[in-house]
């Protein structure tokens, strides 16, 4: 099913107006000052399409004396479903969170909303995650330098293992310091290890796998009930299982990638998030295309998690999902 979206940049004055199917939308306050009491907030909205949606959002905000900085819209041609993200300024003198909450809940119940959240990232506690990684470190080493640096919205509540790692390697050692548990647990075919899985992570709000070589069964990821993100290292559906960069080495593409998307039951299925591409040549040897290979991974996990914990992702269809860019 094809088709091509509009994009269409409108002015203020014809926001309420929305005969339109996809915009971006950026709005400054007339005078262009910011008192520094003033908290940003990011509002993401999924529901039917009907008739006032756009203005009553923007009565929402305004209504609280907040301002709207920016608001993305799509709107697909072939099916009847509002999609919308809103960043906007707001004082929580005059706006409460408790307040902001039950203001967007009433909001959702009148268009009957499939979700609706709201985040505002001064206040609001960070993302709670942990990571699941094998034997290659690189991923799981970019994100805990990500999350020290604080380029990372997150908060890392554990690291979960099936390699052994040496108390002085250099990963236990960042650990130990940062005070981030690390579990050890050795899989088999037979046993996954997934009830101890998840008796670790029953307290986060979603999970990160950094190349963790373990297919999560369906009963695991029924039972998490929570969104996780993987890594694969190349372009989704190209390449799928294992070893994906010698299988796109040999094949002697000159464009190589990686993908970051959601878990589903089936292998390397899950809607799509985020891809990132690197050019290649046949002066590369298999070496330095694993390099490259590597370094694409890294920054295109570190994106898919920043996105989804600043509220850009959304379901869309049944193995899709919107990603609202910055």
């Amino acid at each position: 099913m094809n088709f091509l979206p509009r994009v269409i940049h409108w002015q203020v004055s014809r926001f309420a107006n929305r005969p339109f199917k996809t915009t971006q939308n950026h709005f400054r306050s007339i005078s262009g000052s910011t008192s520094t009491s003033l908290l940003h907030g990011i509002h993401q909205f999924h529901c039917p399409d009907v008739v006032g949606i756009l203005a009553r959002l923007s009565d929402c905000i305004a209504s609280r004396e907040g301002n709207i900085l920016s608001a993305d819209i799509f709107v697909p041609d072939d099916n009847h479903v509002f999609y919308s993200r809103s960043e906007f300024l707001f004082d929580p003198a005059k706006w409460p969170r408790e307040q902001m909450d039950a203001d967007f809940s009433e909001l959702a119940k009148k268009f009957n909303a499939m979700k609706s959240l709201v985040r505002v990232p001064d206040i609001d506690p960070k993302y709670k995650i942990a990571i699941l990684a094998s034997k290659q470190e690189h991923c799981l080493v970019d994100l805990l330098h990500g999350w020290q640096d604080g380029r990372l919205p997150i908060d890392i509540t554990s690291v979960i293992s099936n390699h052994e790692r040496g108390p002085n390697t250099h990963v236990i050692r960042f650990l130990e310091r940062h005070g981030i548990p690390y579990y050890h647990l050795p899989t088999t075919k037979e046993n996954k290890r997934e009830g101890e899985i998840l008796e670790i992570v029953e307290d986060t709000d979603f999970l990160v796998l950094a190349r963790y070589m373990q297919v999560l069964s369906g009963d695991f990821l029924r039972s998490y009930k929570k969104d996780i993100i993987n890594i694969h290292h190349g372009l989704l559906p190209s390449f799928k299982g294992s070893n994906p960069s010698k299988q796109a080495f040999d094949a002697g593409v000159k464009l190589i990638g990686a993908t970051s998307h959601f878990v589903s039951e089936e292998l390397d299925s899950g809607p799509i998030i985020e891809q990132l591409v690197e050019r290649v040549s046949h002066r590369d040897n298999l070496r330095t295309f694993i390099q490259k290979s590597e370094d694409v991974e890294k920054r295109c996990l570190a994106k898919a998690i920043k996105s989804y914990c600043e509220l850009r992702i959304l379901p869309y269809e049944a193995n899709k999902t919107v990603v609202f860019r910055s």
